[in-house]
């Protein structure tokens, strides 16, 4: 009778356990100030599972309690919360973001230099060439240049000048493809890098870059490609990244 009870009492803890351990469909909806966000990873980061949100900012993901979500978004900061088994069966997540604050650019004010003349009549003449030159190109492109021109010059000078100045602003400036951060991170610094001094395991490597490219400074990084830069970089994130 003992064994009878001692072997139902084991069968009914290893299927609670079991069923504890079953994964559950959990849907959620993310916000910021009440406005639905999409295009957000949800990264159940003990499983390595990951969706993304829709236009409404809703997601479903399978998860079970003990589980960590991850929510990333380029424009928000980083939110993770852990999950017990009262929220998986309330089954209905909020989830609100908070903006990330925004850089503001380095803005250039260029003052133009005033005309000095000299005693320089070749110095000066060229200078108000160069001046009549723009105010006729710029009369051009506004259609209402009169076809007068100033100080008597020489019109087959000027029209060189004016020819060269638009073949100029007609130039084709060639744009340098664009490197994905993660591929520069990855080709800058080996796998030894992520695991042995990062400490990484192999399988959280692609997180940590993902949670790395949400920073604004790795735009820096793509700009100014530095293996220093980069390691150093890494670095400081990867202890905001274990705190998570």
């Amino acid at each position: 009778m003992v064994k009878n009870y001692f072997f139902v009492s084991l069968l009914f803890f290893v299927l609670q356990s079991g069923f504890s351990q079953t994964e559950k469909l959990i849907n959620g909806k993310v916000f910021y100030e009440q406005f639905p966000v999409e295009k957000v990873e949800v990264v159940n980061f003990i499983s390595k599972k990951i969706t993304i949100t829709n236009a409404a900012g809703e997601f479903s993901i399978l998860v079970k309690a003990g589980d960590e979500l991850i929510f990333i978004s380029k424009n928000h900061d980083i939110k993770k919360i852990i999950l017990d088994q009262k929220t998986i069966d309330k089954n209905n997540l909020i989830i609100s973001l908070i903006l990330k604050p925004e850089e503001l650019k380095e803005v250039v004010v260029t003052k133009m230099p005033s005309i000095k003349l000299s005693t320089d009549k070749a110095y000066e003449q060229g200078k108000l060439d160069q001046y009549a030159v723009e105010k006729a190109a710029r009369s051009l492109k506004t259609g209402v240049y009169n076809g007068s021109i100033e100080n008597g010059m020489d019109l087959m000078r000027i029209g060189g000048m004016i020819l060269k100045l638009f073949i100029k602003e007609k130039e084709v400036v060639k744009e340098t493809p664009q490197i994905e951060f993660k591929q520069l991170a990855k080709s800058s610094c080996d796998e030894k890098f992520y695991t042995e001094t990062l400490k990484l395991k192999p399988d959280q490597i692609e997180l940590f870059l993902q949670f790395c490219d949400a920073d604004p400074k790795s735009k820096t990084l793509l700009e100014n490609s530095n293996v220093l830069s980069m390691m150093d970089f890494l670095s400081t994130k990867n202890i905001e990244f274990k705190k998570l």
